[in-house]
């Protein structure tokens, strides 16, 4: 909405550089041009993203004769784009001569729904998988195809295999920094393959591209190809994700050492139900998510990590409660979000107070921005004005009452000291129908996985 004012700019043109559809509205009639065009944008596999329309006070204020045949009831899909047979060609030709292959299965497959065609194909082919941050949930943890998440913040099983991996297999992911460690996480001489629907991701890095639905694309890959990767490729990346697995085990178990970021996602994880959703957005939890979390149900993570968005985490849980309620009621949406990151946006727990929308919020109190905070300390820098402990304009430390604070908004809210009593009060909070906000207070100078930029694992050096 927007205020009265000159018409030709606002506060809202703001939004431009952030939408895939932007436009205001000047005249009623408008509508009928605009509001297609924002559902179709919303609806593209390839250019899909956020819709903005303005509406100015003054012209809510029109009257003006719609037709009727704008408000007759219309059934919108989402398009399945079929891949070029030559595409397929090209790509089961390099997939034939591959020795060491893999996947990389990013978010792309959870939005074409195709997590049982990956599975499917990867089975079929003996394929080792590796997955994104946006694709981390695409298999269970305990398929024995799952080699880990791969890149900056993943996991070294999935590094392992991606920098000795001769054919990569891309499927609905768009190769981003996190993924592929800026372009060191693989092989110079490796091929990629790139399965994505969206052109422009289907031919980075010299891929071979295959522009088209998930899972038509694997579908099509996959009619009769006879192919499976070698046993002890195999069984390589297997023991990779064996080792991988038994330090994790190591790094969430409670009491080996002060509280920290893993611990909490270890007793979670021990105590959620498998079809809870887990929501991380910010500073080192999206990290240590993706790193440390289990697998008990496909499509159950939502890390938001594209932007580094701090404060997304309260409100975008809220929006996939909404969701999640229309399918199924049964499980909850837990939060991990951090003290900065809360400070940044938590208004939207009040929203789902009244809305009586349960979230499970899991605040982890660093005591400021601790992961800036190591970020500056690994650039050799003293810390400075990020830990509440070293701001220089306060006469002494304080903390603030996240307990209280949530409380006040209409959730119910403890502190708790420890592992223990984490696992207790989550009990109780899966238990409640309101919202739940847990505090605990983490360790500011954990210094997270071994070889971890702050917050996250780096991809192996090679």
């Amino acid at each position: 909405m927007e205020n009265y004012g000159d018409p030709t700019f606002g506060v809202n043109d703001a939004f431009k550089p952030v939408v895939r559809y932007w436009d205001r509205i000047t005249h009623p009639a408008q509508v009928i041009q605009s509001l297609p065009a924002a559902l179709a944008t919303l609806l593209d596999p390839a250019d899909c993203g956020p819709a903005f329309i303005g509406l100015p006070q003054d012209v809510q204020g029109w009257a003006w004769d719609f037709p009727d045949a704008m408000f007759e009831k219309k059934v919108h899909r989402i398009r399945r784009i079929a891949p070029d047979e030559a595409e397929i060609a090209d790509a089961r030709a390099a997939l034939l001569a591959a020795k060491r292959p893999m996947i990389i299965a990013g978010g792309g497959v959870q939005y074409a729904r195709a997590a049982e065609d990956l599975a499917a194909f990867a089975e079929a082919h003996r394929i080792p998988v590796v997955e994104t941050i946006a694709g981390r949930a695409n298999l269970l943890a305990e398929h024995p195809l799952n080699i880990g998440p791969i890149g900056v913040t993943g996991s070294d099983s999935a590094n392992a295999i991606a920098a000795e991996a001769d054919l990569i297999l891309a499927v609905g992911t768009r190769l981003q920094d996190f993924t592929t460690g800026s372009w060191t996480a693989f092989d110079a001489e490796a091929r990629i393959v790139a399965i994505n629907a969206a052109r422009h991701d289907a031919g980075k890095h010299r891929a071979l591209p295959v522009v088209g639905d998930a899972k038509r694309a694997l579908d099509a890959l996959g009619q009769g190809l006879d192919y499976a990767a070698p046993a002890a490729w195999v069984d390589k990346a297997q023991k990779e994700r064996r080792d991988w697995d038994a330090y994790v085990a190591g790094n969430v178990k409670p009491g080996n050492g002060p509280n920290s970021y893993a611990q909490a996602i270890g007793v979670v994880n021990e105590l959620c139900h498998p079809r809870d959703r887990i929501v991380a957005a910010a500073g080192g939890l999206p990290a240590e998510v993706t790193a440390n979390w289990r697998t008990l149900g496909i499509g159950t993570v939502d890390v938001e990590f594209g932007f580094s968005c701090m404060g997304y985490e309260i409100s975008g849980a809220w929006g996939a409660r909404i969701a999640q309620e229309q399918r199924e009621p049964e499980p909850d949406t837990i939060v991990f979000i951090g003290d900065g990151s809360y400070m940044m946006m938590n208004s939207d727990l009040y929203s789902a107070a009244l809305s009586r929308k349960k979230l499970i919020v899991l605040v982890l109190d660093n005591g400021g921005f601790a992961v800036i905070n190591k970020l500056q300390n690994n650039t050799g820098n003293e810390s400075f004005n990020n830990l509440l402990a070293d701001c220089p304009t306060i006469p002494e430390p304080f903390a603030v009452d996240f307990e209280a604070h949530a409380r006040s908004q209409g959730a119910e809210a403890v502190t708790v000291e420890n592992s223990a009593e984490l696992g207790a009060a989550f009990e109780r909070a899966k238990a409640s129908t309101r919202s739940q906000v847990i505090v605990m207070k983490v360790d500011p100078y954990d210094a997270g996985p071994p070889g971890a930029t702050p917050g996250g694992r780096s991809a192996r050096p090679r």
